[in-house]
Protein backbone atom coordinates (compact mmCIF):
# COMPACT_ATOMS: atom_id res chain seq x y z
CA UNK A 1 0.00 0.00 0.00
CA UNK A 2 1.51 3.33 -1.04
CA UNK A 3 0.36 6.65 0.43
CA UNK A 4 1.96 9.79 1.86
CA UNK A 5 3.72 9.29 5.18
CA UNK A 6 1.46 11.99 6.63
CA UNK A 7 -1.38 9.43 6.61
CA UNK A 8 0.23 7.97 9.71
CA UNK A 9 -0.28 11.21 11.64
CA UNK A 10 -3.87 11.46 10.44
CA UNK A 11 -4.56 7.96 11.78
CA UNK A 12 -3.00 8.86 15.14
CA UNK A 13 -5.37 11.79 15.58
CA UNK A 14 -8.35 9.62 14.65
CA UNK A 15 -7.20 6.86 17.01
CA UNK A 16 -6.81 9.33 19.86
CA UNK A 17 -10.49 10.31 19.61
CA UNK A 18 -11.56 6.65 19.57
CA UNK A 19 -9.36 5.87 22.57
CA UNK A 20 -10.87 8.69 24.60
CA UNK A 21 -14.47 7.69 23.83
CA UNK A 22 -14.30 3.86 23.90
CA UNK A 23 -13.69 2.44 27.40
CA UNK A 24 -14.25 -1.06 26.00
CA UNK A 25 -11.27 -0.60 23.68
CA UNK A 26 -9.10 0.53 26.58
CA UNK A 27 -9.99 -2.61 28.54
CA UNK A 28 -9.09 -4.85 25.62
CA UNK A 29 -5.78 -3.14 25.06
CA UNK A 30 -4.95 -3.46 28.74
CA UNK A 31 -4.93 -7.22 28.23
CA UNK A 32 -2.66 -6.82 25.18
CA UNK A 33 -0.25 -4.63 27.16
CA UNK A 34 -0.10 -7.16 29.99
CA UNK A 35 0.98 -9.80 27.49
CA UNK A 36 3.76 -7.51 26.28
CA UNK A 37 4.95 -6.62 29.79
CA UNK A 38 5.19 -10.34 30.61
CA UNK A 39 7.98 -10.64 28.01
CA UNK A 40 10.08 -7.88 29.60
CA UNK A 41 13.23 -9.12 31.36
CA UNK A 42 13.58 -6.90 34.47
CA UNK A 43 17.17 -8.04 35.00
CA UNK A 44 18.36 -6.52 31.72
CA UNK A 45 19.87 -3.08 32.18
CA UNK A 46 19.25 -0.42 29.56
CA UNK A 47 16.49 1.72 28.14
CA UNK A 48 13.09 0.37 27.13
CA UNK A 49 11.90 2.06 23.93
CA UNK A 50 8.63 1.76 22.05
CA UNK A 51 8.82 2.42 18.31
CA UNK A 52 5.69 3.87 16.71
CA UNK A 53 3.93 4.65 19.99
CA UNK A 54 0.85 6.12 18.31
CA UNK A 55 -1.28 7.69 21.03
CA UNK A 56 1.17 6.51 23.71
CA UNK A 57 -0.97 4.03 25.63
CA UNK A 58 1.68 1.42 26.49
CA UNK A 59 3.04 3.59 29.30
CA UNK A 60 -0.14 3.01 31.31
CA UNK A 61 1.36 -0.44 31.97
CA UNK A 62 5.06 0.26 31.37
CA UNK A 63 5.70 3.82 32.62
CA UNK A 64 9.46 3.63 32.14
CA UNK A 65 9.12 3.07 28.39
CA UNK A 66 10.35 5.85 26.10
CA UNK A 67 7.64 6.73 23.56
CA UNK A 68 8.67 7.51 19.98
CA UNK A 69 6.98 8.12 16.65
CA UNK A 70 7.44 9.82 13.30
CA UNK A 71 5.57 13.03 14.12
CA UNK A 72 5.67 15.29 17.16
CA UNK A 73 2.81 14.88 19.62
CA UNK A 74 2.61 16.10 23.23
CA UNK A 75 2.73 12.63 24.79
CA UNK A 76 5.91 11.52 22.96
CA UNK A 77 9.48 11.61 24.26
CA UNK A 78 11.35 11.30 20.97
CA UNK A 79 10.52 11.88 17.30
CA UNK A 80 12.42 9.43 15.13
CA UNK A 81 12.34 6.95 12.27
CA UNK A 82 12.59 3.25 13.14
CA UNK A 83 15.26 2.79 10.49
CA UNK A 84 17.49 5.47 12.07
CA UNK A 85 17.22 5.40 15.85
CA UNK A 86 18.81 8.23 17.90
CA UNK A 87 20.31 5.91 20.54
CA UNK A 88 23.90 4.90 21.08
CA UNK A 89 25.06 1.38 20.34
CA UNK A 90 24.08 -1.21 22.93
CA UNK A 91 22.15 1.26 25.13
CA UNK A 92 18.71 -0.40 24.97
CA UNK A 93 17.46 -3.48 26.78
CA UNK A 94 14.12 -3.71 24.95
CA UNK A 95 12.48 -2.46 21.79
CA UNK A 96 8.68 -2.77 21.57
CA UNK A 97 6.61 -2.50 18.39
CA UNK A 98 2.83 -2.61 18.74
CA UNK A 99 1.15 -2.87 15.32
CA UNK A 100 4.25 -1.37 13.73
CA UNK A 101 6.13 -4.32 12.21
CA UNK A 102 3.62 -4.70 9.36
CA UNK A 103 4.30 -1.06 8.43
CA UNK A 104 8.00 -1.77 7.80
CA UNK A 105 8.61 -1.95 4.08
CA UNK A 106 12.16 -3.27 4.72
CA UNK A 107 12.07 -5.36 7.93
CA UNK A 108 15.71 -6.46 7.60
CA UNK A 109 16.82 -2.82 7.52
CA UNK A 110 14.95 -2.21 10.77
CA UNK A 111 16.37 -5.38 12.38
CA UNK A 112 19.88 -4.26 11.48
CA UNK A 113 19.31 -0.96 13.28
CA UNK A 114 17.62 -2.74 16.21
CA UNK A 115 20.69 -4.94 16.67
CA UNK A 116 22.86 -1.84 16.78
CA UNK A 117 21.00 -0.16 19.63
CA UNK A 118 20.12 -3.27 21.67
CA UNK A 119 22.62 -4.67 24.15
CA UNK A 120 23.74 -8.30 24.03
CA UNK A 121 20.72 -10.40 24.95
CA UNK A 122 18.41 -7.41 24.38
CA UNK A 123 14.82 -8.13 23.41
CA UNK A 124 12.62 -7.08 20.53
CA UNK A 125 8.89 -7.54 21.21
CA UNK A 126 6.37 -7.45 18.36
CA UNK A 127 2.58 -7.39 18.74
CA UNK A 128 0.84 -7.91 15.38
CA UNK A 129 -2.22 -9.06 13.46
CA UNK A 130 -2.31 -12.82 12.90
CA UNK A 131 -3.81 -14.20 9.70
CA UNK A 132 -5.84 -17.39 10.13
CA UNK A 133 -8.71 -19.00 8.22
CA UNK A 134 -11.12 -16.91 10.26
CA UNK A 135 -9.25 -13.60 10.49
CA UNK A 136 -8.18 -13.35 6.84
CA UNK A 137 -11.62 -12.33 5.48
CA UNK A 138 -12.10 -9.95 8.40
CA UNK A 139 -8.78 -8.17 7.85
CA UNK A 140 -9.19 -8.29 4.10
CA UNK A 141 -12.74 -6.96 3.90
CA UNK A 142 -13.17 -4.80 6.98
CA UNK A 143 -9.78 -3.16 7.49
CA UNK A 144 -8.34 -0.47 5.24
CA UNK A 145 -4.82 -1.94 5.29
CA UNK A 146 -4.02 -4.75 2.83
CA UNK A 147 -3.21 -8.24 4.06
CA UNK A 148 -0.74 -8.61 1.16
CA UNK A 149 -0.62 -12.36 1.70
CA UNK A 150 1.27 -13.13 -1.50
CA UNK A 151 3.03 -9.82 -2.09
CA UNK A 152 6.84 -9.96 -2.18
CA UNK A 153 8.61 -8.86 1.00
CA UNK A 154 11.62 -6.58 0.69
CA UNK A 155 14.57 -8.19 2.50
CA UNK A 156 17.10 -5.48 1.68
CA UNK A 157 19.20 -4.27 4.60
CA UNK A 158 19.04 -0.66 3.49
CA UNK A 159 16.09 1.58 4.45
CA UNK A 160 13.60 2.32 1.66
CA UNK A 161 13.80 5.65 -0.15
CA UNK A 162 11.71 7.66 -0.28
CA UNK A 163 9.76 6.84 2.86
CA UNK A 164 6.05 6.30 2.35
CA UNK A 165 3.08 4.78 4.16
CA UNK A 166 3.31 0.99 3.82
CA UNK A 167 1.14 -1.75 5.28
CA UNK A 168 0.99 -5.54 4.90
CA UNK A 169 -0.99 -7.09 7.74
CA UNK A 170 0.09 -10.62 6.87
CA UNK A 171 3.84 -10.10 7.17
CA UNK A 172 4.30 -11.23 10.78
CA UNK A 173 2.28 -14.41 10.19
CA UNK A 174 4.20 -15.23 7.01
CA UNK A 175 7.64 -14.60 8.50
CA UNK A 176 7.35 -15.87 12.06
CA UNK A 177 4.69 -18.59 11.85
CA UNK A 178 4.65 -19.92 8.27
CA UNK A 179 8.43 -20.12 7.90
CA UNK A 180 8.39 -18.68 4.40
CA UNK A 181 11.99 -17.66 5.02
CA UNK A 182 13.70 -20.44 7.02
CA UNK A 183 15.88 -19.44 9.98
CA UNK A 184 14.80 -15.82 9.60
CA UNK A 185 15.92 -13.48 10.99
CA UNK A 186 19.64 -14.21 11.21
CA UNK A 187 21.42 -13.12 14.38
CA UNK A 188 18.33 -13.41 16.55
CA UNK A 189 16.83 -16.11 18.76
CA UNK A 190 13.05 -16.38 18.78
CA UNK A 191 12.22 -16.94 22.45
CA UNK A 192 8.47 -16.48 22.15
CA UNK A 193 5.89 -16.78 19.36
CA UNK A 194 2.23 -17.22 20.11
CA UNK A 195 -0.94 -16.56 18.13
CA UNK A 196 -4.29 -16.35 19.87
CA UNK A 197 -7.98 -15.76 19.23
CA UNK A 198 -9.40 -12.34 20.06
CA UNK A 199 -13.05 -12.13 19.13
CA UNK A 200 -13.41 -9.62 21.97
CA UNK A 201 -11.07 -7.34 20.01
CA UNK A 202 -12.62 -7.85 16.57
CA UNK A 203 -16.17 -7.33 17.81
CA UNK A 204 -15.15 -4.21 19.72
CA UNK A 205 -14.87 -2.46 16.36
CA UNK A 206 -11.28 -1.46 17.08
CA UNK A 207 -10.42 2.20 16.57
CA UNK A 208 -12.47 2.75 13.43
CA UNK A 209 -15.88 1.09 13.95
CA UNK A 210 -18.57 0.96 16.64
CA UNK A 211 -18.61 -1.88 19.15
CA UNK A 212 -20.83 -4.87 18.40
CA UNK A 213 -21.36 -5.84 22.04
CA UNK A 214 -21.82 -4.15 25.44
CA UNK A 215 -18.92 -3.93 27.88
CA UNK A 216 -20.49 -6.38 30.35
CA UNK A 217 -20.30 -9.10 27.68
CA UNK A 218 -16.51 -8.84 27.35
CA UNK A 219 -15.51 -11.42 30.05
CA UNK A 220 -17.71 -14.05 28.37
CA UNK A 221 -16.10 -13.37 24.99
CA UNK A 222 -12.63 -13.53 26.50
CA UNK A 223 -13.37 -16.96 27.94
CA UNK A 224 -14.27 -18.10 24.44
CA UNK A 225 -11.08 -16.48 23.13
CA UNK A 226 -9.07 -18.55 25.56
CA UNK A 227 -10.73 -21.77 24.40
CA UNK A 228 -10.45 -20.98 20.67
CA UNK A 229 -6.79 -20.06 21.03
CA UNK A 230 -6.03 -23.79 21.09
CA UNK A 231 -6.48 -23.68 17.31
CA UNK A 232 -4.63 -20.54 16.17
CA UNK A 233 -4.51 -21.65 12.54
CA UNK A 234 -8.31 -21.56 12.49
CA UNK A 235 -9.20 -18.77 14.91
CA UNK A 236 -6.04 -16.74 15.52
CA UNK A 237 -6.47 -12.96 15.35
CA UNK A 238 -3.41 -11.53 17.12
CA UNK A 239 0.14 -12.67 17.75
CA UNK A 240 3.02 -11.83 20.04
CA UNK A 241 6.63 -12.48 19.02
CA UNK A 242 9.76 -12.08 21.12
CA UNK A 243 13.25 -11.99 19.57
CA UNK A 244 16.55 -11.87 21.47
CA UNK A 245 19.88 -10.61 20.16
CA UNK A 246 22.32 -13.53 19.86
Amino acid sequence: MTAPLSQHQAEIQSNLKAWQHKPLLRRIYSDFYRRIVALIDPDLSGLIVEIGSGVGNLRSHLPQAISTDLFQNPWLDVVCDGYELPFIEGSLSHLILFDVFHHLRAPNAFLKEARRVLRQGGRLILFEPYVSWFSYPVYHLLHHEPVAWRAPINFAEEPPHPRDYYAAQGNATRLFFREQRPAWPRGWTRYHSKAFASFSYLLSGGFSKPAFYPAWFMPWLQRWDERLSRWPGLFGVRCLVGLRVD
